[in-house]
């Protein structure tokens, strides 16, 4: 973004949390994580463990339920940075970006990581 700036070309960051897209489908996930998890060498499963495995797909199955179905908030913050004369320098869009990664993205890395 600095870097574009030189330029003249203002950019605008949008952080969306999660929204319900192909990206956030458990299914798909699961269905890609395995067929990753297929192709990899027995040494690398092994490292990972079946039950980093399984913690994955459980973790996949439960972004679904975080996920917001109304993209227009995000589609709304990029008309928005389009077209207005004055955007914003960050559009953080969704419950869980403002009051979750927003204020964590604030904290020292070793509590970040602890939460």
């Amino acid at each position: 973004r600095r870097e574009m700036r030189h330029f003249g070309v203002k950019v605008s960051i949008i952080e969306p949390g999660y929204f319900s897209t192909a990206i956030t489908n458990s299914q798909i996930l699961e269905d890609n994580f395995r067929r990753i998890w297929e192709k990899v060498s027995e040494e690398t499963r092994a490292s990972y463990g079946e039950a980093y495995f399984k913690s994955f797909l459980k973790s996949a199955q439960g972004v679904q339920k975080m996920c917001n179905t109304n993209l227009s908030l995000v589609t709304d913050c990029m008309e928005h940075a389009l077209t207005s004369r004055h955007p914003r320098t960050r559009y953080s869009v969704g419950w869980d970006a403002k009051l979750l990664y927003l204020p964590l993205s604030y904290l020292p890395s070793a509590w970040a990581d602890a939460v």
